[in-house]
């Protein structure tokens, strides 16, 4: 398990980090996600130890992380770092040399990542013919080419279309079903709720949530139910109208479009809601509402 304990960091006057604290279990995706200027790149920065906090520790199974340690990791950095007129397996190789591989096996696993990521067809081209999505995928190809045994990537899906993030997202997934920590940063929450089991949400330098998915979303939606309503009633007078949601005390709407209303209730006035809504005749369905992680971020960052 990879940990960041109580880690701080400044700039001048100005606090980078406060106290940060999360984990990335084995096997585990771990999304971390922020605006701008949150903290993430300088978080992964410090893990890799590009960067020495001013206080607090990073560590691995519970060791301290060394210079020897973090050989073993890969890393993507946000801004591409391959060399442009080289060859794409050829500098795939040399990273891989570099590790302590033999040439066959730095083959071997460069050839065997081009094939899985698209790149197959291209390997003898040069980096900077390529495009800038295919160049992102040589980059990723370029942190996994050594096995390393934790992995961190800042924003490893920028710039490819759809298709490429599957494909992507396929590689990823079967590292860490290898039993590697992945930890990765991206402003694209859709394919966090795709791929993520874990997510750290940062805002302003602090840790504002730290949890699996699904913990995550039954944390912030606990409160909040949804109601539904449609159709035509027994009497013939239906209007699918739920405004009348914000009249029950004790209810709080969050939401409300015509015949949706999304809202916060105690148990007493969700069951007054239920009830009124089944006694209308026009109920379509009512449950606890599932947040998306869009929904969480916003909610957390405020």
């Amino acid at each position: 398990m990879l940990e960041i304990q109580n880690v701080n960091k400044s700039y001048g006057d100005r606090a980078v980090l406060r106290d940060v604290n999360f984990t990335v279990g084995h096997g585990r995706m771990t999304g971390f996600v922020g605006g701008n200027g949150a903290g993430k790149t300088t978080t992964m920065r410090i893990i890799l130890g590009v960067l020495d906090p001013d206080a607090g520790s990073v560590s691995l199974d519970g060791t301290l992380l060394t210079a020897a340690d973090r050989r073993r990791f890969g890393y993507m950095p946000e801004e591409r770092g391959l060399y442009p007129k080289m060859k794409v397996q050829e500098q795939l190789v040399y990273l891989a040399r570099l590790h302590g591989f033999t040439a066959a096996a730095a083959n071997r696993n460069s050839t065997a990542l081009l094939e899985q990521l698209g790149l197959g067809e291209r390997a003898n081209d040069t980096v900077e013919s390529l495009s800038l999505g295919n160049q992102q995928r040589a980059q990723i190809a370029a942190a996994l080419v050594h096995e390393p045994e934790v992995l961190v990537l800042d924003e490893p899906f920028s710039g490819l279309d759809p298709m490429a993030v599957d494909v992507v997202l396929g590689v990823l997934q079967s590292h860490a079903a290898s039993g590697a920590p992945v930890l990765f940063s991206s402003h694209q929450l859709d394919i966090v709720e795709r791929l993520c089991d874990d997510l750290v949400i940062i805002a302003d330098g602090q840790i504002r949530a730290n949890g699996s998915v699904d913990g995550l979303r039954r944390e912030h939606g606990s409160s909040r139910h949804e109601l539904l309503l449609g159709g035509t009633s027994a009497t013939g007078s239906g209007t699918g109208d739920a405004g009348w949601v914000r009249e029950v005390p004790g209810v709080t709407v969050v939401d409300f479009d015509g015949g949706y209303a999304l809202f916060e209730a105690d148990d007493d006035a969700r069951a007054t809601v239920l009830a009124r809504a089944v006694a209308s005749g026009e109920l379509v369905s009512f449950g606890p509402h599932e947040p998306s992680l869009a929904q969480v971020f916003r909610e957390v960052i405020r």
